[in-house]
């Protein structure tokens, strides 16, 4: 099963880097590892192959979801210490898994990195997904496809998506989709 998650790792200069993940996770529930396919060109990929950690995070915040899939940040976002972790993890995070990687095969432009969790925590109950949040999840994934799928194609989907942010969105959701709505519409403005 794929899991929406999102991943934290460590730039060279130490700074934080903050990507949204599918992490393929067993579904029995067991948080013991979980495997990552990034792409060779993402910063994600290069600090885990360089560094060998990170943290996983299960969240319930579309604005950090759609931030971290574009990189556009209104405020940044907060971390909270944990001395025990050698990584960041995100203080409106829902649990977090810190981990590190058992194997990296990168001979495909998609990577297979096969992690071990070394420890979790819980910081807050997760409290849900409605429909608008879930169409926010959907056009982030759209957001950092921009490259790759035709413009049409992606203009359709954020036409449906958004008739389904405009029925069940809360204010947070709304922003969400308007920040990624933004986002696309920039990177697909020159290539029509």
């Amino acid at each position: 099963m794929i899991l929406e998650a999102v991943v934290t790792t460590r730039h060279e200069d130490g700074s934080p880097n903050i990507s949204p993940m599918g992490p393929e996770v067993c579904d029995s529930g067991s948080w013991t590892q979980f495997v990552l396919k990034p792409y060779t060109s993402s910063q994600t990929y290069k600090n885990l192959k360089r560094e060998g950690k990170g943290v996983l995070h299960i969240v319930d915040d579309v604005m950090l979801l759609a931030s971290a899939a574009i990189n556009v940040w209104s405020q940044p976002p907060a971390f909270i210490d944990v001395p025990e972790v050698e990584g960041f993890v995100l203080e409106n995070a829902c649990q977090w898994f810190e981990f590190e990687v058992a194997s990296l095969e990168d001979s495909e432009e998609r990577t297979r990195i096969d992690c071990r969790v070394t420890q979790q925590g819980k910081l807050k109950e997760f409290f849900g997904f409605n429909r608008a949040k879930h169409a926010v999840l959907e056009a982030a994934i759209l957001a950092t496809r921009t490259s790759f799928i035709p413009a049409g194609e992606i203009l359709a989907q954020m036409k449906q998506l958004k008739v389904i942010v405009g029925k069940t969105a809360g204010d947070q959701e709304a922003q969400a989709f308007e920040l990624l709505e933004q986002f696309i519409a920039a990177q697909l403005s020159g290539c029509c």
